[in-house]
């Protein structure tokens, strides 16, 4: 299957119905369908072909969608991104990737002026939310629809399942960003996977708060909720108020979030009831949800929270709770139907149920590599398992745990102490917003365990009134022996809490 067989289904088998809800304004299938071919069309017209690489650098909208799904008729590849990034980070990513035209928005268009500098491949920028230009170096993205013509254009002799379809830079964490290449097949395949077990159908409306560019959203509820034939409706930037009254207003059936959403609508002081009936399933991702935090949210709004996992590499989903059978908080849930899960050590020998490995991935949703780097697509695809970076466990049930990132894991005086483990404990008090646990240098222990907290509104503690509560939760090498106190954790476009710039601040310190 192709990522534009999914257009070309709802275009065909309900045209009428509604894809996209966005500011108000309903997409049908049919009108999003004859956008996809007239964008296509015309980006043919204009020289955009197969393999050619076609950036997109947007907040939610219908016109994100658009392009992702003209590229991939083309057989380009899209290699959408983070509108936060800077200039030079964005420089990387498209000189990297060899990126020929770029779908942006007009307030960023002097960040993306300014990477095109160092992007000679870089030839078309198209402004999306702008009906006209002023700017000769842009074309409009509504001047652009109408040079299309209005019948498919599929490049049916380039393009296989095994066509690469995206290339999404990974957040970079242990260097530069790499490029994931994922095909037409990983991608399809995940949706088909996330369909069997979460149920999604026509009748659910999706809330796609979460940013397009990002791999849980472009997969879940994006490409997902088409390939289900659902609604999904467009916010362009996370503001609790504007999510519950979304919710209410357009009878949204599913929420995907991370963590970090979950605890900003768990504290907003609503100043009215909202009816959130509608909501038949929240799916939480894109980083560890503690168990505290989840018990909590499910409490106030009345529902259930299924937790899943999986890196931009597998496409991404790779586990989650099944609604419909046993749900255990604290895991990531069962591996989805066609993916081999299991648990390594460090010389790629399947650990005993309980131990702790790393987890690793096999399976038709597995990435094709890393865009020009051999070597650490053989790194990471050893042995054919894809290595995760994840340290976890798995129980009798074949439920599996994250215990911590491998790089994140502490040793103290020779004992391995797991970031997670102390911040599910931080996370039961009362006066806590917000936890993060890092790593210091210690001259005798090899490393301590250092705290980082946002207390709640009106809260108050001490640091030797926390030290004290872990200490009586936690084996005393586990506790942390310093509490730093925030007004705000540093956190990055997905909701994860940026621990490298808390490492990094400690540092200066």
């Amino acid at each position: 299957m192709l990522l534009y067989d999914i257009i070309a289904r709802g275009a065909t088998e309900y045209p009428e119905r509604t894809a996209i809800i966005f500011r108000g304004s309903e997409i049908t299938y049919g009108a999003l369908a004859a956008q996809v071919n007239r964008l296509a069309s015309a980006l043919s017209k204009r020289g955009i072909g197969p393999s050619d690489r076609v950036a997109v650098l947007l907040p939610n909208c219908p016109q994100f969608t658009v392009a992702y799904f003209a590229a991939s008729a083309l057989g380009a590849v899209c290699v959408p991104a983070n509108p936060l990034l800077k200039p030079a980070e964005l420089a990387h990513i498209w000189s990297d990737s060899g990126v020929k035209i770029v779908f942006t928005a007009t307030p960023l268009l002097p960040h993306v002026h300014e990477a095109a500098k160092d992007v000679p491949s870089l030839t078309i920028i198209v402004d999306c939310l702008a009906a006209e230009t002023a700017d000769d170096r842009v074309v409009s993205f509504t001047s652009l629809i109408a040079e299309g013509d209005p019948d498919p254009v599929l490049n049916t002799q380039h393009l296989t399942p095994n066509t690469p379809a995206v290339c999404i830079y990974t957040s970079g964490t242990t260097g530069r960003p790499k490029g994931a290449l994922l095909s037409h097949k990983n991608l399809t395949t995940n949706c088909g996977q996330i369909k069997q077990i979460l149920r999604f159908d026509e009748n659910d409306n999706f809330l796609t708060v979460l940013p397009l560019f990002h791999s849980f959203a472009g997969t879940v509820c994006q490409n997902a909720a088409l390939f289900c034939g659902s609604k999904t409706t467009y916010l362009e930037q996370f503001v609790p108020a504007r999510v519950l009254d979304s919710i209410e207003a357009h009878k949204v059936t599913i929420f995907p979030g991370v963590p970090a959403m979950y605890g900003a609508l768990l504290q907003f002081p609503t100043d009215r009831a909202y009816d959130l009936s509608s909501i038949r399933l929240c799916v939480s991702g894109g980083a560890p949800m503690p168990v505290a935090l989840m018990q909590a949210f499910e409490k106030k709004f009345d529902t259930i929270v299924i937790e899943g996992d999986g890196p931009t590499e597998c496409s991404p989903v790779t586990s989650v709770n099944p609604p419909l059978g046993i749900r255990k908080p604290g895991s990531i849930g069962l591996a989805l139907p066609g993916v081999d899960m299991r648990i390594f050590d460090d010389n790629d020998r399947e650990m005993p149920v309980g131990e702790v490995g790393e987890i690793v991935v096999r399976g038709n949703n597995v990435m094709l590599g890393y865009h020009n780097q051999p070597e650490a697509t053989a790194e990471a695809m050893k042995n054919g398992w894809y290595h995760t970076g994840d340290l976890g466990k798995v129980d009798e049930e074949g439920y599996f745990y994250i215990v911590d990132r491998k790089k994140d894991m502490l040793i103290v005086g020779g004992m391995n102490v797991y970031p997670r483990e102390v911040e599910e404990v931080l996370y039961t008090h009362p006066a806590l917003r917000d936890a993060a646990v890092i790593g210091a240098p210690d001259p005798l222990r090899g490393e301590e365990v250092v705290a980082v907290v946002v207390l709640k509104p009106d809260a108050n503690i001490t640091d030797r009134e926390l030290i004290h509560y872990c200490r009586e939760r936690l084996a005393n090498f586990k506790v942390p022996r310093k509490v730093i106190f925030r007004d705000a954790m540093p956190m990055g476009g997905t909701g994860k809490v940026l621990k490298r710039l808390l490492r990094k601040e400690l540092e200066m310190e």
